[in-house]
């Protein structure tokens, strides 16, 4: 196989494990969103604390259960670099949606995800989202930028 057409059927399985993984997001169905996650995975979420280690079914679900509508969202300007057995994706994520308590919610965030393939399986075995802060002092959290 050549290294063109190898990196075109890595590029579609990818493509395709990530576009999974977010209609998983949005029905807000833990057990498939973490089954497209590596076992030893890292999460630098939005949500405390610092750093989240391999897989946490429990605590994403209870997330996904504070919210009344599907999880919805957009990407703008994603990148995706693929190499042998890694490969990174970055972008702008926008979430959208309804909470239980009626809050509406319309987020942009950056996101980068690594990813390895294991057993022929391209899996997130990295996760980093963040919002930019104020720079003036005060460290608040810009949350109302856009794209």
């Amino acid at each position: 196989m050549t290294d063109k057409k190898a990196h075109r059927i890595d590029e579609e399985a990818i493509v395709a494990m990530l576009m999974m993984r977010a209609t998983a997001i949005r029905e807000k169905n833990a057990e498939d969103a973490l089954s497209y996650d590596a076992e030893d995975s890292v999460e630098f979420s939005l949500a405390p604390p610092l750093v989240y280690h391999g897989k946490d079914k429990a605590g994403l679900q209870a997330w996904f259960d504070t919210w009344d509508s599907p999880i919805g969202g957009d990407v703008h300007d994603a990148k995706l670099t693929i190499g042998a057995d890694v490969a990174f994706w970055s972008g702008l994520v926008n979430m959208t949606g309804t909470k239980t308590d009626g809050t509406v919610v319309d987020l942009w965030f950056r996101q980068t995800l690594g990813l390895v393939k294991r057993n022929g399986q391209w899996l997130v075995a990295h996760q980093h989202a963040s919002v930019p802060f104020a720079m003036d002092g005060s460290g608040q959290a810009l949350l109302d930028l856009r794209p």
